[in-house]
């Protein structure tokens, strides 16, 4: 009998890269998961799975407030991981009123429907994001970093946290929020995404596209290490001096678009192909980049297990299967 055993779960955004995986690490763990599914996307890792067939699925989104009430309450969930999310930041840049309802309504509808479950629900892990914290001009960021995103999507992801922390701490609502760095890993389609598109582009003998300068300095944090993360932080939520609080996770090793995809095209055995540097990204931070020295400290020295060195590999094992497929 483990901690997530007959545990009643729901998990928003289970489709989505960090979703599937954490959903099949709940499955595995022996949970009753129901997930919050707006599309069906049959090329998603989540179907390839099959996780389709292993959990209950609930058609909606998350701007509907009575469908949430009503999924927390009748599945009696005592455990909400709120990963949902339009996560794009061009998608944002192209039409930001999706992105503000998504994110923003679809986060403080949650959190409602939470609140009015009180005496079920006792732990919310909320998914912000380092870009929560806009430009800073000091790096690493860490979780005293005040939240001040300008550019749609990262403004998206600052209301996202402020509202998980306000009703922490206006209605006592069991909740942490997690701020990550890009993660990456097998199950990402998002080919407009440095990591998948890369590796598509080795993968076929072509070019890579940059498209910003090449400059930009991000952390990249594996998706499974992410999971562990995840899980890690709701075991230990009955804590006083976890339960509210943000946590930064991260490998803390950044690296410029440049020196990422390099170690693509190396991983891949594609050092000959030079990538193409269009210059043309807009509304993006020039550096950033997070210190999980919190989490570290808080929740028994936690750490990546995975180093990128025998992470690509592994992603890039995935997408071999996929587009062989």
């Amino acid at each position: 009998m483990g901690f997530w055993t007959d545990r009643p779960v729901f998990v928003t955004g289970a489709t989505g890269l960090l979703g599937s995986h954490l959903t099949r690490e709940l499955v595995e763990r022996g949970a009753d998961v129901v997930c919050l599914v707006r599309d069906a996307v049959a090329r998603s890792h989540f179907h390839k799975l099959g996780l389709d067939h292993k959990v209950a699925i609930v058609r909606g989104q998350l701007e509907d407030y009575p469908l949430l009430e009503r999924v927390i309450n009748e599945y009696e969930c005592e455990a909400v991981f709120h990963l949902g999310a339009q996560t794009i930041v061009g998608t944002a840049n192209r039409n930001p009123l999706a992105t503000f309802e998504a994110n923003v309504r679809g986060t403080y509808n949650l959190m409602e429907a939470c609140r009015r479950n009180a005496k079920r629900v006792k732990r919310i892990v909320v998914a912000s994001s380092d870009k929560a914290y806009g430009a800073q001009p000091v790096l690493p960021y860490d979780e005293s970093s005040p939240l001040e995103g300008r550019f749609p999507y990262d403004c998206s992801k600052s209301c996202t946290d402020l509202i998980t922390q306000s009703y922490f701490h206006a209605f006592q609502v069991p909740a942490c929020v997690t701020r990550c760095g890009n993660l990456y890993g097998a199950g990402d389609l998002n080919w407009n995404r440095l990591v998948p598109g890369t590796i598509r582009s080795a993968l076929r003998g072509e070019r890579p596209l940059i498209r910003s300068d090449g400059t930009f300095v991000r952390d990249y944090f594996y998706v499974e290490d992410a999971v562990a993360a995840y899980l890690e932080l709701a075991e230990n939520m009955d804590r006083p001096e976890v339960v509210g609080q943000p946590f930064n996770f991260s490998d803390d090793k950044p690296l410029s678009v440049v020196q990422m995809v390099d170690r693509i095209l190396e991983a891949c055995g594609r050092k000959d192909l030079v990538p193409i540097i269009q210059g043309e990204a807009s509304n993006e931070i020039p550096e950033q980049f997070l210190s999980s020295a919190k989490a570290n400290r808080l929740l028994g020295g936690w750490k990546p297990r995975f180093g990128m060195a025998e992470a690509l590999p592994r992603a890039i094992a995935w997408y071999q299967e996929l587009l062989a497929a």
